[in-house]
């Protein structure tokens, strides 16, 4: 019976097998463990913390190489299940440092509708998911709502991506009755720090407290 066990745990192993999404190689996880440990190595190897307007930022690694490659494998190609690594990486890591801050309320920086239904999926949601499996916050999906369908944020200057995002959030529908608790927001990347700051002043404007945000990778000069 054992040998059987056995025998169908293999088969299963192997049947339950698929392509790394970053070099194609079979594997029974998201990344294969060559990719993983690649990947890895844009981790910041101290805490790494920034600010914008008095609100923290944590990020998990240094947005380049084959972080940058997996994030946009992630969005444009059609890859969520990169999504549950990189959201339990962010999330492993919050817990080195805010282990016994567990009274927070995670929101996930939304798409338009439109990017919505053409995406089929807001892959800051679903890092925002598997980083609440593992913190145990409180997710709420829906906090925040965008209204405005911006202009894509690549190629743009600093300023012309914080008038880009003017007036493109508003409350959700979890929202509807103010949380009692600080929201901390999540996304996959931070760079010029325009998306956060237009989250943040919809949220503060309503009376509700913003921790931070948390994202995957951040751009910092130097890194």
């Amino acid at each position: 019976m054992q040998v059987w066990n056995r025998t169908i745990a293999s088969f299963l192993k192997l049947f339950l097998q698929s392509d790394c999404p970053l070099c194609q190689r079979s594997t029974p996880d998201e990344f294969c463990q060559n990719c993983a440990q690649k990947l890895q190595k844009f981790h910041f190897p101290e805490t790494r913390n920034l600010k914008q307007d008095s609100v923290p930022i944590f990020a998990w690694g240094a947005y380049g190489g084959v972080l940058k490659r997996a994030i946009a494998i992630m969005k444009y190609e059609n890859q969520p299940q990169i999504a549950r690594p990189l959201g339990r990486w962010l999330g492993e890591a919050w817990l080195l440092q805010y282990e016994c801050d567990r009274k927070l309320t995670v929101v996930p920086i939304p798409l338009h509708p439109n990017k919505l239904k053409q995406r089929g999926y807001n892959q800051a949601a679903l890092i925002a998911q598997s980083f609440c499996e593992i913190t145990g916050l409180k997710l709420k999906q829906n906090g925040l709502a965008r209204v405005k369908a911006t202009e894509a944020q690549f190629g743009l200057s600093a300023s012309e991506r914080e008038r880009n995002l003017v007036a493109a959030f508003e409350l959700g529908q979890d929202f509807h009755r103010r949380p009692d608790a600080p929201v901390l927001l999540v996304d996959d990347i931070y760079t010029t720090g325009a998306t956060a700051k237009s989250a943040v002043q919809t949220l503060r404007q309503s009376g509700i407290a913003v921790s931070g945000l948390a994202a995957v990778a951040a751009a910092v000069k130097g890194s």
